[in-house]
């Protein structure tokens, strides 16, 4: 019995303490993952929706210079 305790209170015990602290970090890495990504899909949808508006505000500019060089040509 004194072997099977000491196995218990040197190898095991530890090991399973080690286990258990290496889940926790690995669930917390997991979260913070998943925030990121989800940042990083925020950011993208917002830089999209940037781009397609600047693109329509170039092409109403154009649109408008189209217009002047029609007026002045005539």
């Amino acid at each position: 019995m004194d072997v099977i305790d000491a196995v218990m209170q040197w190898i095991v015990a530890p090991v399973a303490a080690f286990v258990w602290v290496l889940h926790n970090k690995q669930q917390t890495h997991s979260t913070d993952i998943e925030v990121l990504k989800a940042q990083a899909s925020a950011n993208n949808k917002a830089h999209d929706l940037e781009m397609k508006n600047l693109q329509i505000l170039i092409q109403k500019v154009f649109d408008k210079l189209d217009k002047i060089e029609e007026s002045l040509r005539k």
